[in-house]
């Protein structure tokens, strides 16, 4: 099973366990709306466009949101533990699946567990989490080009990678799901240590990375 496979499945049960009425990091979301972002993109990818490209925002949120009262909940879960259609590039290009949405998935699935009461850290497998090192080392620079402070990565096993040239630099320590957190813009929600002056670290801790 890919990572990408196995992270599907997890958030699936997770939604299942939750119900479509739970909190999520994402802002003025629910598991609902979380639901039927992820099927719209998956499913309905030229809807979801208004993601990254802002005059379509509209209408990516009225269609989500028309997604998300027209189908049932339960139903919509089981889109997502079914995978991308066939006809979807993430089907039938070797690899896509696992290269664009192990990432989407997991945070995703750290957005809905971690707005949880009582929630703990997931234990992932070794290899998910040197895929998201691996991820992170090659398009660190990029997640973080808005960085305010220069940056560096560090890994619990004592590995670094730069992400950002600047000073003050701010090196921030923790497992690679904790990091991929940070890029994500759940700094407030991740688990990790921080070293540097303490206006630069309070600068990266507040800095808007969420996409």
């Amino acid at each position: 099973m890919t990572h990408a496979r196995a992270e599907r499945a997890a958030i699936s049960d997770l939604l299942d366990q939750v119900g479509p009425d739970a909190p999520t990091l994402c802002e003025g979301w629910t598991t609902a709306d979380l639901t039927a972002h992820i099927v719209l993109r998956e499913n309905r990818p030229h809807a979801a466009l208004g993601v990254v490209v802002k005059p379509l925002a509209g209408y990516t949120k009225s269609t989500q949101d028309k997604l998300r009262d027209g189908r049932p909940y339960s139903e919509l879960v089981d889109t997502i533990r079914q995978g991308p259609p066939k006809w979807s590039p993430y089907s039938f290009v070797p690899g896509l699946d696992a290269l664009v949405n192990t990432l989407e998935l997991l945070i995703h699935h750290e957005d809905v567990l971690r707005a949880q009461p009582g929630w703990k850290p997931r234990t992932l497998p070794a290899g998910e989490q040197e895929h998201v090192w691996k991820s992170l080392s090659q398009a660190g620079r990029l997640l973080f080009r808005e960085s305010p402070v220069g940056l560096v990565l560090r890994h619990t096993d004592g590995r670094k990678v730069g992400v950002k040239k600047a000073e003050p630099r701010v090196v921030v320590t923790g497992d690679p799901v904790e990091l991929l957190l940070v890029a994500f813009g759940r700094q407030k929600h991740a688990v990790v240590d921080y070293e540097g002056d303490p206006a630069a670290v309070e600068r990266l801790r507040t800095a808007g990375f969420r996409r």
